[in-house]
């Protein structure tokens, strides 16, 4: 593993200067779930929930959180994001009798530096959102699996994530 970037030579915290990369297009993926009892996924699912129409809500809520990750994450550059897409698809009960909902979040950009940290922010603030609109019938629904996927673009190549974590 290199040294960490965002520590100067005296330990202290600073933000990278990238201002001598290359500009290239930069793309990442990441994903998450939000596990919740069948019943919860059933009232998001019908549109049932007082709060209104959940997955709309947290699709929106994501892509704003992306185009703000710079404000929410210290140290990280303001990007001008080309597209952030956040797709969520509700998943039937598993083997333990849990009902889920699966987001993932792609960001692009054409720019000095990585956007995986918008597309974690995306899948983090949209089940968040989830968890919110969904809390006053479900409090025990759990966030998940939030991790990147995919990266592709810059200096340090790319990145697919292991298929078995």
């Amino acid at each position: 593993m290199s040294e960490l970037s965002h520590i100067d030579e005296h330990g202290a915290a600073r933000m990278v200067d990238v201002g001598a990369k290359p500009e290239t297009e930069r793309v990442a993926v990441a994903a998450g779930r939000v596990y919740m009892q069948v019943e919860t996924l059933r009232l998001i699912r019908d549109g049932a929930l007082k709060k209104g129409d959940v997955l709309t809500v947290a699709r929106i809520a994501g892509i704003m959180a992306a185009k703000r990750t710079a404000d929410l994450i210290p140290l990280c550059h303001p990007i001008p994001l080309t597209k952030i897409e956040v797709e969520i698809g509700l998943e039937d009960p598993d083997s333990n009798g849990e009902g889920a909902i699966h987001i993932t979040a792609t960001a692009r950009t054409i720019g000095k530096t990585g956007v995986e940290m918008e597309a974690l922010t995306a899948v983090s603030v949209a089940a968040l959102t989830i968890y919110d609109m969904a809390k006053a019938v479900d409090r025990a629904m759990r966030l998940s699996d939030i991790r990147l996927l995919e990266k592709r673009g810059g200096q340090h190549g790319d990145y697919t994530a292991a298929q078995d974590r």
